[in-house]
């Protein structure tokens, strides 16, 4: 009888196969999408080549900056903040301000979840606003395709708990591979 882990407890980490056939099948929902999937907010459609441009990008941020499972709020506590005292003056207040704002700005960058790092890269040269809903359309398409359910979304499925970096980029170079190879061309969309 074969030996079975549990995620959690498992030593090796195995990234989510993403298979050919999870492919076929994520173009049959395609296919079926009540809304079309390569439409994005504006209206407008975008080519799968520009979609899978974005996912590209999305994989070179998270190598960047680092994945985190989910949104990492820094929150500022009380003691961090400048005094509030009668006793400073407003000299002190702004220097004490601009420090604070200099040390949050100097921060180093802090990982990125999966659909922060798609928006950021929709602000940048390789997407826009399209290509990062168009992007999140697709993912949701093909974690549907592999998990079989109707409901399911690539949010919650990279921020649970056993997921790692490796199933991100999986997931990513699914998608780029699902856009190149059924997303529209270039002469039926503009980019």
């Amino acid at each position: 009888m074969p030996k079975t882990t549990t995620p959690a407890l498992s030593t090796e980490t195995t990234a989510a196969v993403f298979t050919a056939e999870t492919l076929r099948t994520a173009a049959g929902l395609t296919a079926d999408a009540y809304r079309p999937v390569w439409t994005g907010p504006s209206g407008e459609e975008s080519t799968g080549q520009a979609v899978a441009r974005h996912l590209d990008a999305t994989i070179a941020l998270l190598h960047q900056d680092g994945w985190a499972r989910t949104t990492n709020y820094r929150t500022t506590h009380s003691e961090d903040l400048p005094a509030d005292d009668d006793k400073m003056t407003v000299k002190d207040m702004l220097r004490a301000l601009m420090r604070l704002i200099r040390d949050e700005t100097d921060a180093p960058a802090s990982p990125l979840s999966l659909h922060t790092a798609l928006n950021r890269v929709g602000q940048g040269d390789h997407g826009d606003t399209d290509t990062a809903w168009i992007a999140g359309t697709v993912l949701d398409v093909v974690i549907r395709a592999h998990t079989g359910s109707d409901s399911a979304r690539s949010a919650p499925w990279s921020e649970r708990q056993h997921r790692t970096h490796a199933d991100i980029t999986a997931l990513l170079c699914a998608g780029a591979g699902f856009a190149r190879a059924y997303g529209p061309g270039q002469e039926t969309a503009a980019a």
